[in-house]
């Protein structure tokens, strides 16, 4: 391909991950055509806890991903979430409640074989997928309505994409967000993250751990081997600390995370012997947002249009439910008559978005509250460790499956006041 060169598609997936992957593999379901543009060449890491909520594998069967993903995978019962006195909170996917997922066991696993599987289901659909693309503007016409991408391949060529829809999968750091003046970036929670993977942790057992301190949170599971490799016993250790210690995360980050595990006895035992498979990567700050997430042409799906805090881990399943869900209204948009019309439809798309996940994001924002203020989590921790069964409820909703009404009544925040006393 030469430099500017002139490409028309239906519609231009960018990004190539969960959001995307999934955007693209349901819209080809529908008979639309589509080419999908990354920056990475596959398969690529991603700074992530690479946890998969058990509702997630019910996207990643239909699109003919699991038997791959759940070959390598960790199988996670439960979560165990320590608050900052020392009390437990633990509570198992299965449980009494009588809500049940697709499976009763989340899952863990590297990005690298999460990201490549969904690609290789994508390009078994018969779709475009360009690598080592990055896209650098947004095309428009007279009225200011998107009507492509402009790209930059690795070896430097220029393309025109031309679509009728642009969805932007482009993550935390969207451009194609960015492009469209949609990003609002929250004054609260700020937060960095600091992941890397570790061998020969001790302790660690088939439930995600969550441990909430008064300088930050830490997030150790077990992600299952490497599909090269077929290696087990990989540990991700995600841990998130408040934005102003950016310039202490950056004089080095490898000790910040060594030196923060070690000021925690309870945690730094437990990497005594353990040893780091790279050096620790750093993303944020979080907290972003985009209201709407369209603008006439273009339309945001997975972190590129929200990203709040990485606590109850639900960013994979966010991804994939977001790209299944936009699916029909992007295809809507495509076959509208008129440009009113299409606009139409992605306003339906975002009503669906806010039904389907508002309740989530208030849980989301309700718990980033309670982990800043340590009083509040030990007091929840109380509450919970005598309370099972709303533990169990509140593991639930991380897993996508429990309607977040569920711990939004008044009934279960007036136990939770009760029994934390």
């Amino acid at each position: 391909m030469t430099g500017n060169d002139e490409v028309q598609c239906e519609v231009v997936v960018v990004g190539g991950g969960p959001a995307g992957a999934s955007t693209a593999w349901h819209l080809a379901q529908r008979g639309v055509t589509v080419t999908v543009l990354d920056r990475a060449r596959f398969p690529r890491d991603k700074v992530c806890a690479e946890y998969l909520s058990p509702q997630a594998s019910r996207i990643l069967a239909a699109m003919g991903a699991l038997p791959v993903i759940e070959q390598h995978a960790s199988q996670l019962r439960g979560m165990a979430i320590r608050a900052p006195n020392g009390g437990v909170i633990y509570g198992q996917f299965a449980a009494r409640h009588g809500f049940h997922a697709f499976r009763d066991r989340g899952l863990g696993v590297r990005r690298t074989l999460l990201d490549s599987t969904l690609v290789e289901r994508v390009r078994a659909e018969g779709i475009t997928v360009r690598e080592g693309v990055r896209v650098t503007d947004l095309l428009r016409d007279a009225t200011g309505r998107v009507t492509g991408v402009r790209a930059l391949d690795d070896a430097g060529h220029t393309t025109h994409y031309h679509a009728k829809v642009v969805v932007g999968a482009d993550g935390l750091r969207s451009v194609v967000a960015r492009r469209l003046g949609l990003v609002h970036s929250a004054r609260w929670p700020k937060r960095l993250a600091l992941v890397a993977h570790f061998r020969n942790v001790g302790g660690v057992s088939d439930v995600g751990e969550l441990h909430v301190e008064r300088d930050g949170y830490v997030g150790i599971a077990d992600v299952g081997g490497d599909a090269e490799q077929n290696a087990h016993s990989v540990i991700n250790v995600a841990l998130v600390v408040p934005a102003h210690a950016a310039r202490d995360v950056a004089a080095d980050k490898d000790a910040y995370l060594t030196q923060w595990l070690a000021r925690h006895p309870h945690l730094g035992s437990r990497f005594a012997a353990a040893t780091p498979l790279e050096p620790v990567r750093v993303t944020g700050p979080f907290a972003a947002s985009t209201r709407p997430a369209w603008a006439p042409g273009a339309v945001l799906v997975g972190d590129a249009a929200d990203f709040f805090d990485p606590f109850t881990g639900e960013g994979v399943y966010s991804a994939l439910r977001g790209g299944e869900l936009l699916a029909p209204f992007v295809e809507e948009a495509v076959r509208a008559e008129s440009p009113e019309g299409a606009d139409i439809a992605l306003d339906g798309y975002e009503r669906a978005r806010r039904a389907e996940f508002s309740g989530k994001w208030t849980v989301e924002r309700i718990i980033g509250g309670v982990i800043a203020v340590p009083a509040l989590m030990n007091h929840a921790a109380r509450a919970l460790s005598r309370r099972r069964d709303m533990a169990d409820l509140l593991v639930g909703v991380a897993g996508d499956f429990v309607p977040a009404r569920e711990v939004l009544r008044f009934g279960y925040i007036a136990r939770l006041l009760l029994f934390g006393v």
